[in-house]
């Protein structure tokens, strides 16, 4: 698993025109982890930024969850992965009320909270995380990255790993959603 990682650091990967390449700014792992984390954000936000309001909140069934409560759980999950990789402490009670928690969980209650508002309202709150993961992740260096998050077995490359990994996910089933939506009049 280190050998892929120094050579991601030391060529960049061609993929459709596109490049990942360290980010400047950041040490080169962490940079290309950047550059990854940007990518994907970028895709999923061009997939739904012309979404009206009943395209947000459309509910597939009573199981699936609306797309911008799915925007509104990409953001509480790297809003939890902050707070476990940089402080190592899960949510405190003003992100619960922020609704980061409720978020997280999706379900009934998500499909309650996470309607009538604009697609916008969801992407601003992920910009605002994205932008404080952003900044944090300049003062931290590639031997952090390497590093065990707290106690755990994982390290802090693993648990952002998954945050993308989990956006990727999502953007699919959020791709699955929009082909699923009312066609406009």
């Amino acid at each position: 698993m280190k050998k892929l990682f120094l050579i991601l650091t030391l060529i960049s990967i061609s993929i459709n025109a596109q490049k990942i390449e360290p980010t400047e700014g950041y040490s080169p792992q962490i940079g290309i982890l950047v550059s990854m984390l940007e990518d994907l954000k970028l895709r999923v936000t061009y997939n739904v930024q012309n979404l009206n309001q009943e395209e947000t909140d459309f509910l597939m069934d009573e199981e699936s969850n609306r797309i911008g409560a799915l925007i509104m759980h990409l953001a509480a999950t790297e809003k939890y992965y902050q707070v476990f990789t940089f402080s190592n402490r899960g949510f405190n009670p003003q992100e619960r009320k922020q609704g980061f928690q409720k978020a997280l969980d999706l379900g009934k209650p998500a499909q309650k909270e996470f309607k009538d508002k604009p697609i916008d309202f969801y992407l601003k709150i992920w910009d605002e995380v994205r932008n404080e993961t952003l900044e944090i992740l300049k003062t931290k260096d590639d031997k952090w990255l390497n590093s065990p998050v707290g106690k755990s077995q994982m390290n802090n490359f693993y648990a952002w790993y998954h945050v993308m990994e989990h956006q990727a996910n999502h953007m699919g089933q959020i791709a699955l959603i929009i082909k699923r939506l009312p066609k406009r009049k």
